[in-house]
C-alpha cells in the first residue's frame, strides 16, 4: 500500500515520480569523463582486389576514462567494407579492411573515430588498393653513381665503409654503416645529409658508435612505441632513441635472445619487419639458410620464439648473407633480396625472394639466382654515373626505406639501394683487408 506522500506524488510533475518506490535513488549511468586517443598499429596499409588486412586500434585513457568506445571507420574508397572485431571496445579492437575483387585501386586515408557520449577521438590510415594483377618484376634493371661514402681518414684508420641502412627522416638521408680498420676490426659509424650530392663531404666526418661495440645495422621507426630502434650484431642486439638524428643517445645494447636457440650453428645479417600483427626477426648463415622468428608486434621487442627456415638452398653461395626483407607499396606482397657469391672469381650480387606473408611461404623470383640475371649486381646496371664500372661486386647493403616505420616499404616506382663495392683488382685476398665504399643504385624497374 502506497503512502499518502506517494500517492500525492503522483499528482505532482512526472520528475517527483522518483521519490517513490526506491528510496529516492537514481538508476541512470552518469556519462564517461575524461579523455582518450586512439592510435594503430601501423600508419600504412596495403591490400590487393580480392583481399583483406587488418590493423590494431588501441585505446588510451589521457586522463581518467572509465567506458566502452564506438568505433567507425570513414573515407573507405569504393568496393571496400570495414568491420572491428569488438565494438564498442574498451582498450582495443581490431579492423578488417576487405577490398572486394573490383574495388577502387589508388591511395586513400582512411579515418578512425571513436564516441563515447559527448567524447571522441580519432586517428587515420594511408590506404592503398592494389590491382589484382599487380606484381613484382621478375627482371631488373639499375643505374649506379660511382662511391659516394668513404672511409674517413682519421684516427679510427678505417679502411671501408659497408652494410648500410638507410632512412628518409625530415629532409635527410640518414646513413647507419659498418666500419673495418685495418686490424680487421669491426664498429659502425653515422652520417647524414640532405641530398646524395652531398654524401661525399659527409662521409668525410662521421660519428662513430664505437660505445655500443656492434656492427651490421638496421635502423627503423616502430610506430606502436613512438620509438627508433638500432639493430646489430654479433648476436642479435638492438638499442633504442627518440632522435635517430642523436646517435650519442642510443641505450645500452640488449638482446634479443638469453642465449642462441639449440637449432642454429650461425646467424649474422639480422633484419626486423612488422605486419599488422607480427614482427619478424630475419638472418642467414653462411651456409645457405635464409631464417625467420616471430612475436606479437604488441610484445617486441620481447617474446621471439625458435627460428624456423624461410628457405634453403645445398650450395651455400646460393643464399649466403646480407638479407633485407620489405613491404612493396604497389603490391602489398614482400620483397627479399640475399647476397649470393657467383660468376667470374666468386663476384657478389643480390637474388631476390617473394612471399604473400611474412611467414612465407617464399619463392624464388624469376631468374635473379644466375649471376647474368640478378636481382641487383653488376651485370644489370646498365649506366654508371662516372662512366665505368667502378666494382666487381655488388655487396651488402639495403633499400633506401623512405617510410621508415617498422614495415620497410618500398616504393617501385622510386627504389634506390645503397650498396658496399670494391675497386676491381684491389688486391685484399682477406674479407677483411677489402677497401669497401658505398654507391647508389636506382631501379629503372617498376
Amino acid at each position: 500500500m502506497k503512502s499518502a506522500a506517494c500517492f500525492v506524488a503522483l499528482l505532482l510533475p512526472l520528475f517527483f515520480i522518483s521519490a517513490c518506490g526506491s528510496g529516492g535513488s537514481s538508476s541512470t549511468n552518469p556519462p564517461p569523463t575524461g579523455s582518450f586517443t586512439l592510435k594503430p598499429s601501423v600508419s600504412t596499409l596495403s591490400i590487393a582486389q580480392g583481399s583483406n588486412g587488418t590493423v590494431t586500434i588501441t585505446i588510451t585513457d589521457v586522463s581518467p576514462f572509465a567506458g566502452s568506445v564506438n568505433l567507425a571507420a570513414t573515407g573507405l574508397p569504393t568496393g571496400v567494407t570495414a568491420s572491428f572485431a569488438t565494438n564498442p571496445a574498451a582498450s582495443a579492437s581490431v579492423l578488417t579492411l576487405t577490398a572486394s575483387s573490383s574495388a577502387t585501386a589508388g591511395s586513400s586515408t582512411v579515418t578512425i573515430t571513436g564516441t563515447a557520449s559527448s567524447l571522441s577521438a580519432s586517428t587515420t590510415i594511408a590506404l592503398t588498393v592494389t590491382t589484382s594483377a599487380s606484381q613484382i618484376p621478375t627482371t631488373w634493371s639499375w643505374t649506379s653513381t660511382g662511391p659516394l661514402i668513404s672511409p674517413a681518414s682519421d684516427s679510427h684508420d678505417i679502411i671501408a665503409v659497408k652494410d648500410p641502412s638507410t632512412v628518409y627522416y625530415n629532409g635527410q638521408y640518414l646513413v647507419y654503416a659498418s666500419t673495418v680498420n685495418s686490424s680487421g676490426d669491426y664498429g659502425m659509424e653515422y652520417v647524414h645529409f640532405a641530398d646524395w650530392s652531398d654524401a661525399p663531404a659527409a662521409s668525410a666526418s662521421p660519428y662513430y658508435l664505437d660505445y655500443l661495440g656492434g656492427t651490421a645495422p638496421q635502423v627503423f621507426y616502430f610506430a606502436p612505441q613512438n620509438k627508433w630502434y638500432l639493430i646489430y650484431q654479433w648476436t642479435p642486439q638492438f638499442s633504442t632513441n627518440s632522435d635517430p638524428t642523436q646517435p650519442q643517445n642510443w641505450t645500452t645494447p640488449q638482446n634479443f635472445y638469453a642465449s642462441k636457440p639449440s637449432n642454429i650453428s650461425a646467424w649474422l645479417d639480422f633484419w626486423i619487419i612488422c605486419d599488422s600483427g607480427n614482427c619478424y626477426l630475419f638472418f642467414c648463415d653462411d651456409g645457405g639458410h635464409f631464417w625467420e622468428a616471430s612475436t606479437p608486434i604488441g610484445d617486441f621487442p620481447n617474446g621471439f620464439g625458435t627460428p624456423v627456415l624461410a628457405y634453403s638452398e645445398a650450395n651455400q653461395n646460393n643464399l649466403f648473407e646480407a638479407d633485407n626483407v620489405y613491404t612493396v607499396k604497389q603490391t602489398g606482397t614482400y620483397l627479399a633480396d640475399v647476397e649470393c657469391i657467383g660468376g667470374p672469381d666468386g663476384h657478389r650480387f643480390f637474388r631476390a625472394l617473394t612471399a604473400t606473408s611474412l611467414a612465407g611461404p617464399w619463392t624464388p623470383l624469376g631468374n635473379t639466382l644466375n649471376f647474368d640475371t640478378p636481382f641487383l649486381g653488376t651485370e644489370n646496371i646498365t649506366a654508371w654515373t662516372n662512366g665505368s664500372q667502378w666494382t666487381d661486386d655488388i655487396s651488402s647493403g639495403g633499400g633506401v626505406i623512405t617510410g621508415g616505420d617498422q614495415t620497410d616499404t618500398i616504393d617501385l616506382n622510386n627504389f634506390t639501394f645503397l650498396y658496399q663495392g670494391d675497386a676491381p683488382n684491389n688486391g685484399a685476398s682477406n674479407y677483411n683487408a677489402i677497401p669497401w665504399q658505398l654507391g647508389l643504385a636506382t631501379s629503372n624497374s617498376n
